[in-house]
């Protein structure tokens, strides 16, 4: 799938994602808290998935034969949400109201307050069972739907997680396709030095998941990896996206300090900059 698509395509998903980030930044200095980290490091695979890969439609959300998307670590909610946004599914001004009192777009999200959010998620280890779930279910009601569920790090050191995974690879669901977001770290630090997960991609395919580990910023791997995913029709696919934490913005990279810490105004500011907002534009 990754050699079909033109250098253009590529581009205008790099520029996604880029304002992807923009938003995320946006937002969570607004909204005075939320997950940069995360959101940061996910933002390239939502963008591949929502831009690329999925059959969904933003004019029929609740579609019977959509592909399903959950994301797993709930806490990147702003990344969807802005991806969301992006292609349709909500109106962009709305970006603003993250965490505010009312508002559809909560800090985890929530299935019952916005199209296209199909599971309510951010309890640790939840959202790869409802992605089983919803699998198993699409199969036996013969759909042509794929479920996709992206993890977080601290997701596999929750025991649920596992058990679910179990489960799809003991019920051979080719329609399951599970991306870690694997981008080192946790709310009190590195995944390594609070309970080790490594080796990890072994671990999958211990499981019985067939395995691909790649770049989770390279968006021609991102494609090849879920093109080889649809391809595969015997068993579960699990892909370790190998990322970096709070991607695009240099104070917040390959830390945890930022995993769940709002930006002050002039961090923000600072943050777009970086992210190719020009200062003038840049002032919040």
């Amino acid at each position: 799938m990754a050699g079909s698509v033109p250098d253009e395509r590529i581009e205008s998903l790099q520029a996604t994602a880029l304002e992807i980030r923009r938003e995320v930044i946006r937002m969570i200095f607004a909204a005075g808290s939320g997950h940069p980290g995360g959101s940061l490091s996910v933002t390239d695979l939502l963008a591949a998935l929502l831009f690329e890969e999925l059959h969904v439609d933003p004019a029929r959300p609740e579609w019977p034969d959509r592909d399903r998307l959950v994301l797993s670590k709930g806490h990147a909610a702003p990344a969807l949400y802005a991806a969301l946004a992006l292609r349709g599914f909500l109106p962009r001004e709305e970006l603003r109201t993250l965490r505010k009192l009312g508002s559809r777009l909560q800090g985890h999200v929530d299935r019952g307050r916005l199209p296209y959010i199909e599971a309510s998620t951010g309890g640790v280890g939840q959202g790869v069972g409802m992605a089983v779930g919803m699998a198993l279910d699409l199969r036996l009601d013969r759909r042509p739907s794929r479920v996709y569920a992206i993890l977080g790090d601290g997701e596999c050191q929750a025991g649920g997680t596992w058990e679910a995974l179990m489960a799809g690879a003991h019920y051979r669901l080719a329609n399951l396709v599970v991306i870690l977001d694997r981008n080192g770290f946790e709310t009190d630090g590195s995944t390594e030095a609070i309970l080790g997960i490594e080796p990890i991609a072994d671990k999958f395919r211990a499981f019985g998941y067939a395995t691909i580990e790649i770049d989770g910023h390279d968006f021609r791997q991102i494609l090849g990896a879920l093109g080889t995913a649809r391809a595969t029709t015997d068993r579960s696919t699990a892909i370790v996206a190998r990322t970096v934490t709070g991607k695009g913005v240099s104070f917040m990279e390959n830390t945890h300090v930022w995993h769940g810490k709002a930006p002050s105004r002039a961090e923000a500011e600072r943050a777009l900059i970086e992210l190719g907002v020009p200062a003038a534009e840049a002032a919040l």
